[in-house]
């Protein structure tokens, strides 16, 4: 739907039957354009432009719903007329259909195999424009207890507390671990800090019986597994030595 100039005087004095709400609410979400969808949420918009052509303007610069879904908060509040509100209302919108994407009932959720988890966080963190830091906490049955995001930032500036990942283990009573952290740039293979950083997880766990079972790196269409490779069994060799076990950072 192209809005004509004569529309930029608001949604409001459009006539009824037009109106992205009112027709969502009659005809059904499926009925409206990406533009009408995202300007229910934005709901208003700025002095020259209707929500609509607000919205148009987002997806232009962001070049679809996906790029928009992808897009940090940052970038959002860098839009003219997309402050405060109306940015977080975009960014709420766009997890709960991440989250949706992926199976959400802790508990009955089974990750039994490293394609499996691959396959889970495939779908958690893909295309995210920042690095993000996330950890699967299981039970010995490897029933998912908790889904943590523990840090996120900018790409390789992201270094996870190693102390906050043990006691969020400790509080869920979990008995293994599986570490994942994404990378922008789309490439997989793991850096030396990433397989330092796997180290110490592997140090910090061992004295409570925590068992790190994967350390998984997603790309744009690509994982990375720790435990496949065969890095992760050569990490935990390297902790057993005397005195190479790391301390909690």
């Amino acid at each position: 739907m192209v809005v004509s100039p004569s529309r930029s005087k608001g949604i409001v004095s459009w006539p009824e039957g037009e109106r992205p709400r009112e027709r969502l609410l009659r005809q059904g979400a499926q009925s409206l354009t990406d533009a009408e969808l995202v300007a229910i949420l934005i709901r208003v918009g700025v002095q020259g432009a209707s929500a609509v052509e607000l919205a148009q303007q987002i997806l232009k610069r962001f070049g679809s719903l996906r790029g928009l879904a992808e897009a940090p908060l940052l970038a959002l509040l860098d839009v003219k007329g997309l402050k405060g509100a109306k940015a977080a209302q975009l960014t709420a919108a766009m997890e709960i259909a991440r989250r949706v994407s992926v199976p959400s009932r802790r508990g009955q959720l089974v990750i039994k195999s490293t394609r499996a988890a691959a396959d889970y966080l495939r779908e958690r963190m893909r295309g995210l424009a920042e690095e993000q830091f996330r950890v699967l906490y299981l039970n010995r049955h490897k029933a998912l207890l908790d889904d943590a995001l523990i840090a996120q930032g900018a790409v390789d500036s992201v270094r996870p507390q190693l102390r906050s990942i043990v006691a969020r283990a400790l509080q869920v009573s979990a008995s293994g671990i599986i570490a994942a952290h994404n990378h922008p740039s789309g490439a997989v293979e793991p850096s030396e800090s990433d397989r330092l950083l796997t180290q110490d997880l592997i140090a910090a766990c061992r004295p409570l019986g925590l068992k790190v079972l994967d350390h998984v790196i997603v790309g744009d269409e690509a994982t990375f597994s720790f435990a496949d490779s065969g890095l992760l069994d050569e990490l935990e060799l390297l902790c057993l030595a005397p005195g190479d076990a790391r301390r909690p950072s």
